[in-house]
């Protein structure tokens, strides 16, 4: 697939483990691997907010496309 989600990446630079993103995302950690994975069919704008002002970032820094 050719959009790319960087949430690893971010949590990384920020610190911050899977655990505590989905503690204050509100979702389990499953869901959040499914995330992480690239393995959701599509993300709502809401949880890609939360994402952002949790890790202080912008969806740019989350998704990434690249052409297969």
């Amino acid at each position: 697939m050719p959009i790319i989600v960087n949430i690893d990446v971010m949590l990384a630079k920020r610190k911050m483990q899977s655990k505590e993103l989905a503690e204050i995302l509100g979702i389990t950690q499953a869901n959040l691997s499914i995330l992480k994975t690239g393995k959701a069919k599509g993300f709502r704008f809401e949880t890609l907010e939360a994402i952002c002002k949790a890790l202080d970032c912008q969806p740019g820094d989350i998704l990434e496309y690249r052409e297969a």
